[in-house]
């Protein structure tokens, strides 16, 4: 029997929405199998405020409305006391409307950099400031990569991300801006055909390309890139990177490709947090990775949390945070400016189908 007793109300329910289809769908095991993890982490303890923490897992990979849809008939029932997960920002735009201030929503994937956010919205997943911004400067310190294409989803992370990488490489000098970033293209959601972006001659004058896209996209794209020899003598950056899309190119897609993120398994800490995985899981589980990562963090970042704050109510969340006050988890102390998480950035550098860990960039 729980140690908890089993009563549904002595429960804290997360709600958790990751994709169940479309490009982002390779993450969902990952995702949910690291979230189980982090459950029972927090409930071999003493739970949350003394509470037994539950999961429930919703597919974000359909229209942002229905999942929005889905999640007010769910908060409705007054048996959701917090939302997370890995999913698109066309989503977190749709459910943000709906959770707005209800309860504490945390938002495990790297974000555009959200201004004014509405009440409750945490952004656990690292901003451009923090991963692709310093991760462009080291390439082009350690690796002399100053020009750059652009391919990325046309939606609001993809757009937003490649306006902050203009940002920066402005202040070079407005006038040659043009000349840092030739090339920039936008392509539906579920894109097979980059046949107009790999032809375009401009790719020719680049030193590589920030590759912007979901899921089984920058798979397929790696796969095109390679196919035609430019990885040989171009490299490309992505933040959209992860063991599963290394898996589903092939290791040789990856060749000269390079990822920023807060945590890699091969990294400091993350031979001992995938042995517990593995303990829990078996051998075959779904790959831990930067990315399932991320919502194992958001789960134990929601713990420390309420434990500051003594209750699940979204004034006292931010209450919690608001003063600079460290929170702590598994990755140690973790920290937030505003409404977003401050973690440490490294950079790594594919290897076949693995990560070679290079560098810490913030």
């Amino acid at each position: 029997m729980s140690p908890f007793g089993g009563n549904p109300e002595n429960c804290i329910e997360i709600l958790n929405i990751v994709p169940q289809q479309g490009p982002g769908g390779i993450f969902a095991p990952s995702c949910e199998a690291a979230i189980s993890l982090a459950v029972e982490e927090i409930n071999s303890g003493t739970g949350i405020l003394g509470r037994e923490l539950r999961a429930t897992h919703i597919d974000g990979g359909r229209e942002p409305g229905e999942v929005a849809l889905e999640v007010s008939a769910l908060l409705a029932t007054g048996m959701v006391h917090a939302i997370t997960g890995w999913h698109t920002s066309r989503v977190r735009g749709a459910v943000a409307q709906v959770t707005s201030g209800r309860v504490p929503y945390l938002f495990a994937t790297d974000n555009e950099g959200v201004q004014d956010p509405p009440p409750g919205l945490f952004m656990v997943g690292s901003d451009p400031a923090h991963q692709i911004l310093p991760a462009l400067r080291w390439l082009r310190r350690e690796l002399g990569a100053r020009r750059w294409a652009i391919i990325g989803n046309d939606y609001v992370w993809p757009r937003r991300t490649a306006d902050a990488v203009r940002a920066e490489l402005g202040e070079r000098g407005a006038a040659q801006l043009d000349r840092f970033v030739p090339l920039e293209q936008f392509v539906p959601l579920g894109s097979t055909d980059f046949e107009d972006f790999l032809a375009d001659p401009r790719l020719d004058h680049v030193d590589g390309v920030i590759v912007l896209l979901v899921g089984a996209d920058v798979a397929r794209f790696n796969k095109k890139f390679a196919q035609i020899g430019r990885d040989y003598k171009q490299l490309r950056i992505s933040p959209a990177v992860d063991d599963n899309v290394l898996l589903a190119g092939g290791a040789p897609a990856n060749r000269n490709l390079y990822v920023p993120s807060s945590f890699f398994v091969e990294g400091a800490e993350g031979h001992d947090r995938l042995d517990r995985y593995r303990k829990m899981h078996g051998e075959f589980a779904p790959a831990l990775t930067n990315f399932s990562n991320t919502e194992y963090e958001a789960v134990h970042t929601l713990r420390a949390m309420a434990q500051a704050a003594g209750s699940m109510e979204v004034k006292s969340f931010h209450a919690a945070v608001s003063d600079g006050q460290k929170l702590e988890t598994p990755s140690g102390s973790v920290g937030f400016d505003g409404h977003q998480v401050v973690l440490p950035g490294y950079i790594a550098r594919a290897d076949g189908v693995k990560f070679e860990v290079l560098d810490r960039i913030c």
